[in-house]
C-alpha cells in the first residue's frame, strides 16, 4: 500500500487549506492510499507531520500557493506538487496522475 504525507496551505489559510486537505483524504481513501495531511492555515500548523512520518512516506504531496513553514523537513523526500485548483476540482485524478506507480 502506498503511504503518503501531504501539506496544504493557501494565502489566507482558511477555506482552501482545509478543503484541499479534506479532498486529499477522501481521494486517498478511495485509492487505497494511507495519508496524513498537515495544514498550514490561519491557526498555524495543525496535524503536524513528524520526522518519522515524513521519512516513512513514499512521497510528500504539497498543495500550496504560498511558501511552506518548516519546508526543510522535506529536503530528503520525493516531493510532488499539485495545484490547489486541481485538488479542489478532482483530487483523485490529480493524485493518480502524479503518484509513482
Amino acid at each position: 500500500m502506498t503511504n503518503i504525507v501531504a501539506i496544504t496551505a493557501c494565502p489566507t489559510g482558511i477555506a482552501h487549506t482545509y478543503m484541499a486537505a479534506e479532498q486529499l483524504e477522501k481521494a486517498a481513501k478511495s485509492l487505497g492510499i494511507d495519508i496524513k495531511v498537515e495544514t498550514q492555515g490561519a491557526m498555524g500548523i495543525e496535524n503536524t507531520l513528524s520526522l518519522d512520518e515524513i521519512l516513512q512516506a513514499d512521497c510528500v504531496v504539497v498543495v500550496s500557493d504560498i511558501a511552506l513553514e518548516k519546508a526543510e523537513r522535506f529536503s530528503n523526500s520525493t516531493i510532488i506538487y499539485l495545484a490547489m485548483e486541481d485538488v479542489l476540482t478532482d483530487a483523485e485524478t490529480a493524485l493518480k496522475k502524479q503518484l509513482p506507480q
